[in-house]
């Protein structure tokens, strides 16, 4: 069908090295593979087709060590394009991950659908502005919005402070 997908595995994941590996039930675990400066072909436990597997070390921004174990059903592909095209979905992630985690997207009380719509759209709206915020103000955007929480927390008790009755 010509439809291809790339996504990341969990280390602990199973994975037969050759088509005879996998029909006598003989696999082992991604983590523990030999690997080279190549991807591998397999069969990954569960799935009849078979998959080409790299593993991607990177470094964190805190200088820790990261690594992903790509899977592709497009055996034709090199790391580097994996790599890249894995690279280009992430930043799809992380807006997703953005508009529910800063905007209340997913929590939602409407019914009708002009009350989803424009929930969903002021969703969108307050997830771009407040990227461009975080651009303009060189924070991340889980960054800028804990400085706001924190600022309003400490109004919050400024004012709770100036309710109390003085005792003099």
């Amino acid at each position: 069908m010509k439809k291809y997908f790339l996504l990341a595995l969990k280390s602990n994941r199973l994975i037969a090295l050759s088509k005879e590996d996998k029909l006598q039930g003989r696999f082992v675990r991604i983590d523990s593979l030999d690997w080279s400066d190549s991807p591998i072909c397999g069969w990954v436990k569960g799935m009849d087709i078979p998959i080409i597997l790299h593993r991607q070390i990177f470094k964190n921004k805190d200088g820790s060590e990261g690594i992903l174990y790509l899977i592709s059903n497009d055996i034709e592909q090199d790391k580097e394009s994996m790599e890249t095209i894995y690279q280009k979905r992430w930043k799809v992630e992380v807006f997703h991950k953005n508009i529910k985690s800063n905007t209340g997207l997913a929590k939602s009380p409407a019914k009708k659908v002009k009350t989803q719509s424009n929930h969903i759209f002021m969703s969108l709206l307050a997830t771009a502005k407040l990227e461009g915020l975080s651009i303009k103000k060189s924070l991340t955007t889980f960054g800028l919005k804990t400085k706001l929480y924190i600022k309003a927390q400490k109004e919050a008790l400024r004012a709770w402070q100036l309710m109390q009755p003085s005792t003099a």
